[in-house]
Order: structure tokens, then C-alpha cells, then sequence
């Protein structure tokens, strides 16, 4: 035993042998029972919170991009409401809008000024000096009527026999009323105002406004054709679509219209720029103006019966 323990261990040889003892050692190794081995603790690291979504809050200065839009809660649609409402205006700006109203409403009346003569400020020095004439022209005549009117009164109260002077008066009276109403022939200085209208484009409403161009300039009495006009003197155009009907009667061109009154008044009124003439003018029809110191106006119109009206008592 001795003898085994002294032997010296075997050196393992190196080369071929010994690389065919390896897998001998591997394959005693695979026979043996496998260790299990400790499984390798995880390390464990605090779990990092979950980045929480924040509560979405109104924009005040409005939604951002790449976000949905979002409702304002009660509180915030409260105080929005109570921003709003009522407006708080303050003392400049009512005096600034109170500005602007006062400049506008200027600047519309002179807008409508300026159109309202817009026809004056391009007429010549002649016409502009024919409509002052004009202007001129009634205000002597109302004076010389004031004037009568007070020689009449003064003569009825200083007459010594009234009821004759009234007589008198209340004669004269229904002379003049009768040649107003169309009752009786009037004659006195005048002109005849004769349209022709070859293209039949004068319709009645410029025979109206011929007629009350004349009245304005202080006609007297007006006969067109064999038809006396008094107050309730009506223009109808024909329903065949020839002429025109003056109270019910058909009347065709030329129209002739005698007129008593100032002929240095009608003339020029019936002249003035945009006036008759000229109207008369660009529907292709004539007017021609004929200035007398006498003409006659002798169609008679036929008074109707008042219906409903009756003097009134005094």
C-alpha cells in the first residue's frame, strides 16, 4: 500500500492521448446529474408612474394645433358670458360714435343738396338769369293782388253807399272765379305753345307736366286744342295707342296750347335747362313758342255738381 501511495502520479501526456481523454470527461459528465443552477435574480427598478394625462384647460388664446377642440366648462363659459355682456363702452368711444353719426348725416345732406341742383350748376348764365326773372316775375304779381285786394277793401269801407260798391265788387269777382273755373272766355296777353310729334312718343304724362309748368309761371286760363283745362283737368293716353284723351276727349298732335299770362314769364319757364323743351326735345318732338299781346281762350268747360261738398258756414 505504502508502495502505491510513493508512486509518483502519471503526468498526463500531451498529444493525441490526452485529447482523446477529453471527451471522455465530457461524456462522464453528461452521465452525471445535472446541478441546477440558481436562476439569475432580476434586478428590479421602481416601476416609473405612467406619465398622466393632464386635464385639458380652455385656451385663452385659442386652440392649439394638433389638439381637439374643447369645451369650455360652466365656470369658464359663465365668465366668458360675463365679459361680454353687458358691453362696456366707454366715454371716449360714445363721443367718437356720436362723431361718426354727426359727419355721416352731413355728408348724406350734402349728397342729396348737391344732386337736388346738380341741373342749376350746369346751366348757363342766360338760363340762370331767366329762372331769377322768373322768380321775380311772381313775386310782383302776388304783390300786385295783395295790392288789389287792399283797394278793394278800403273801397267797400270807405263807400258811402256799400251795398252798391259790394255789388260792384261781387260782380267782378265771379268774373275772375268764372274764368278760372273755365265758365268764361278769357283773353289778354298770352303765348301758343305748339308741340309736334311726328313719332307719337308724347304721352300724357308730359302734356301733365307741360301743364303744371305753365301754372307755375302764372297762367291765367289754358285751352289745349277745342279743350278748356280748369282745376280738375285729368291726362289719359288712348287704350288704341294714338294720342291722348284731355277729360274724357281725344286729342291728337299737334298739341296747341293758348295760353294767357306774362309771356316774358312762361316763355323762359318753359326753357329752363331740363324743362319742358328739352324733355319734348329727346323724345324727338318740336316745341315751338309763339310770344302775343292778345289771344283768345274761348273753350268753355262744363261745370259738374258738387256731391258731396257745399259752402261752409262761417
Amino acid at each position: 500500500m505504502d508502495e502505491e501511495k510513493e508512486q509518483p502520479e502519471r503526468a498526463v501526456p500531451e498529444g493525441p492521448e490526452a485529447k482523446a481523454e477529453k471527451p471522455a470527461k465530457t461524456e462522464r459528465a453528461a452521465e452525471e446529474p445535472a446541478v441546477e443552477q440558481p436562476e439569475p435574480v432580476a434586478e428590479t427598478r421602481p416601476e416609473e408612474p405612467e406619465p398622466s394625462e393632464e386635464p385639458e384647460r380652455p385656451e385663452e388664446d385659442g386652440p392649439v394645433t394638433g389638439r381637439q377642440p374643447v369645451r369650455l366648462p360652466s365656470e369658464g363659459r359663465a365668465r366668458l358670458k360675463a365679459a361680454m355682456w353687458p358691453p362696456r363702452v366707454s366715454r371716449g368711444q360714445l363721443v367718437v360714435a356720436l362723431l361718426l353719426f354727426a359727419l355721416g348725416l352731413a355728408l348724406a345732406i350734402q349728397v342729396r343738396s348737391t344732386n337736388d341742383h346738380s341741373q342749376l350748376r350746369g346751366a348757363r348764365q342766360e338760363d340762370l338769369v331767366r329762372i331769377l326773372d322768373e322768380l321775380d316775375g311772381r313775386q310782383q304779381r302776388l304783390q300786385l293782388e295783395k295790392t288789389q285786394l287792399e283797394q278793394s277793401l278800403a273801397q267797400l269801407e270807405n263807400s258811402s253807399n256799400q251795398a252798391k260798391e259790394a255789388q260792384e265788387q261781387t260782380r267782378k269777382k265771379a268774373a275772375e272765379l268764372g274764368v278760372l273755373a273755365g265758365t268764361e272766355r278769357a283773353t289778354g296777353p298770352g303765348i301758343v305753345l305748339t308741340i309736334d310729334d311726328p313719332q307719337g312718343l308724347v304721352k300724357a304724362d308730359m302734356l301733365l307736366d307741360t301743364l303744371q309748368e305753365l301754372r307755375a309761371a302764372g297762367a291765367e286760363a289754358i285751352q289745349i286744342n277745342d279743350v278748356r283745362v280748369v282745376a280738375g283737368t285729368y291726362f289719359t293716353d288712348n287704350a288704341s295707342g294714338g294720342g291722348v284723351q284731355i277729360d274724357g276727349k281725344s286729342v291728337s298732335q299737334p298739341f296747341r296750347f293758348v295760353v294767357v299770362g306774362n309771356p316774358q314769364d312762361l316763355t323762359p319757364a318753359l326753357n329752363i335747362p331740363g324743362g319742358v323743351v328739352r324733355s319734348l326735345e329727346k323724345q324727338q318732338a318740336r316745341a315751338t313758342i309763339v310770344q302775343q299781346q292778345k289771344v283768345v281762350v274761348d273753350a268753355l268747360a262744363t261745370p259738374k255738381p258738387l256731391q258731396y261738398g257745399k259752402p261752409a258756414a262761417k
